[in-house]
């Protein structure tokens, strides 16, 4: 089942009018790649919550931090050319970042992200780039064994946020139920 505005806003309440938006991009998002039932719609929807800024940002915010400034030139995230740190920087409900996840993720959804990376920033392609990654990543599997940290590892490399991610979790569930 579809979630609605009104149980997104509960879940994430700081979304205010992105909600709205939000909504019909998540659920077609949500159904293309089998995020169905409480569990793992809760999962998703918690960790797009954090990842976003509860659906407020969809580009990283750019300083460029010391982290940022380490983009540039990692080859394990494709980025071979000079500028490549900043212009394939996190887009999207779950920050796609670097060339080739751009790459990857630009073939899947049949959109040219290396040309135009800022394609993720609308919100039908931020939610189905997000929905693509969990997919991607077997997230799905993860959520079914109720393994929420192990999630959290996959999408951000640690648990950086995890007692939001885990409140917004459980807030999720009983939303949801």
């Amino acid at each position: 089942m579809p979630i609605t505005e009104q149980q997104l806003l509960h879940i994430l309440p700081n979304a205010g009018r992105q909600a709205g938006v939000f909504v019909p991009a998540l659920n077609t998002a949500m159904s293309r790649y089998g995020i169905v039932g409480t569990v793992r719609v809760a999962a998703f929807i918690a960790q797009v919550g954090h990842e976003s800024g509860q659906l407020r940002w969809v580009r990283e915010i750019w300083g460029p931090t010391p982290q940022q400034a380490g983009y540039e030139g990692r080859a394990d995230l494709g980025n071979t050319q000079k500028g490549d740190g900043s212009k394939y920087r996190g887009r999207g409900l779950i920050q796609i970042t670097g060339r080739a996840n751009y790459a990857a993720c630009g073939e899947a959804l049949g959109l040219d992200l290396i040309s135009n990376p800022e394609l993720l920033e609308l919100p039908q392609h931020a939610a189905m780039s997000a929905a693509w990654f969990w997919s991607t990543n077997g997230l799905n599997t993860l959520a079914d064994q109720g393994q929420f940290a192990k999630i959290t590892r996959r999408i951000n490399g640690g648990l950086t946020g995890q007692d939001d991610r885990q409140a917004l979790y459980d807030k999720a569930l009983k939303v949801l139920a």
